[in-house]
């Protein structure tokens, strides 16, 4: 019996992760649970559950954060968004808990403090981004194994179709209709500007040691290719499946094992066609600015993602424009002064400058 200490319960990945455990009753038990304000679902969840530990980041901070803490805690979860989700990492990090790292945040702002953190503490990061859960399965589980590449695919987001001309109008709901995959709501936007396939180029950069120079990012229109590993004899390994989230969520927790899953098996009886396509960087500039920005290292990546939190939630209010999102982006980071990230307090400060950087840009759209 696994137990969970469950981050950003109501989200949803959270979501998936008890719908997970509840089908493998046996297996996993979720002890802790945290959810960043309340709402029906989150008192539904703890009056079925019936955690040890159950806390609202919004009502009481310090209290949330000693989630990440529970003693009963085999594996902390967090699924919890943005940065808030750096805080957790460290936490059970720093408590020698396993982590199942769903929040992209973690490593694009706070790779460089957490990951020699968890070497230093012999703490197991495990990926569940479905790209970085593909490469992890093709390394046999093994991040320091040797290769040529790390191929990370992206579905193209809502407007892999379009010319940058006819970017300029686009509407909330039009960016939120992703053609493969159900998300939340900044993380779809995300993947409408392609700044989060930069992340996930940064959080590969930090979850195995390799180079920005041997990582690529490729459209794979069909979400069924989730990355691609070379080998240093030029082999290629793929992981392949049907887009859900809920098999790299179930394997984050059931590792070393696999355990069966409701899924709809691949049908290769029926005709049909993988695709690539390559991905241009003149096309999608917040890719190419997130690529930038991780290559400086230090605060910059937090820079941009405070900035990109920022440009997003204002886009989703009607604010700005969806191409203003990077001209926000690119803005802050150039006049966010960037030094070596070496602990927590520094992240934070960067993350509320850069914050208050693009609030007053915001203000001038």
């Amino acid at each position: 019996m696994k137990n969970i200490a469950l981050i950003g319960s109501t989200g949803s990945i959270g979501r998936q992760v008890i719908e997970v455990a509840a089908r493998h009753p046996d297996e996993y038990r979720i002890v802790a649970l945290v959810s960043g304000s309340d709402s029906a679902e989150f008192e539904k969840q703890v009056r079925l559950l019936k955690p040890e530990f159950y806390a609202l980041a919004s009502a009481d901070k310090q209290r949330a954060l000693a989630a990440a803490e529970e003693p009963s805690a085999d594996i902390v979860f967090n699924a919890a968004g943005g940065c808030a989700g750096l805080e957790y990492s460290l936490r059970a990090v720093n408590a020698g808990k396993t982590l199942a790292l769903a929040n992209k945040e973690t490593l694009v702002c706070g790779g460089d403090v957490i990951m020699p953190l968890a070497e230093k503490k012999g703490v197991k990061i495990i990926p569940v981004d479905s790209e970085h859960s593909a490469i992890w399965q093709c390394l046999n589980f093994n991040a320091a194994t040797p290769v040529r590449r790390l191929i990370i695919t992206a579905s193209g987001g809502a407007f892999r179709d379009y010319t940058p001309e006819m970017l300029d109008g686009v509407t909330p709901a039009q960016a939120l209709a992703h053609p493969t995959w159900k998300m939340g709501a900044k993380i779809t936007v995300d993947s409408a500007t392609l700044m989060n396939k930069g992340y996930e180029v940064i959080e590969a950069h930090q979850l195995y040691k390799t180079p920005y120079s041997a990582i690529e990012a490729v459209i794979q229109p069909q979400s069924v290719i989730h990355s691609l590993v070379e080998f240093t004899d030029g082999a290629i390994m793929a992981q392949m499946s049907y887009p859900t989230m809920e098999l790299p969520i179930q394997l984050a927790l059931s590792y070393p094992e696999r355990l069966g899953l409701a899924v709809a098996p691949m049908d290769f009886n029926s005709p049909f066609s993988l695709d690539f396509r390559p991905l241009s960087k003149e096309k999608f500039p917040c890719f190419k600015l997130a690529l930038r920005c991780g290559e400086a290292g230090g605060t910059a990546p937090c820079a941009l993602n405070a900035a990109d939190e920022e440009a997003v939630a204002a886009f989703l209010a009607g604010k700005i424009k969806f191409t203003d999102i990077y001209k926000v982006a690119e803005s802050v980071t150039e006049r966010t002064p960037q030094t070596k990230a070496e602990c927590f307090e520094q992240l934070a400060e960067a993350d509320r400058a850069a914050r208050e950087t693009a609030r007053k840009l915001i203000d001038r759209f």
